[in-house]
């Protein structure tokens, strides 16, 4: 196995933990689900996902991640316009 080969795996697995991690602590309350921490989280681990995927030809799992970065993507920038709309009607 070549070094890139280990690179895109390594980069699935950290992928797995950081979105795992992610659930757990959400689930453990440590996390809210429309937090920066949290989407963020789930950004970043469905990017690496998208790698290991799309490197591997798992395209339905490639492709479902794309749509799961997005909506994290999606997420804060709603909740950072949500807060910006609250500062401003702050007097």
């Amino acid at each position: 196995m070549d070094a890139f080969t280990i690179a895109i795996e390594a980069t699935g697995w950290t992928a797995a933990v950081l979105i795992l991690a992610a659930y757990i602590l959400l689930s453990l309350g440590k996390l809210e689900a429309r937090g920066y921490a949290y989407q963020w989280m789930n950004v970043i681990g469905a990017g690496g996902f998208v790698i290991n995927s799309g490197y591997n030809g798992a395209l339905p799992s490639a492709v479902l991640n794309v749509i799961w970065a997005a909506m994290g993507l999606f997420t804060l920038w709603s909740v950072w316009r949500a807060r910006q709309v609250a500062r401003e009607a702050l007097p």
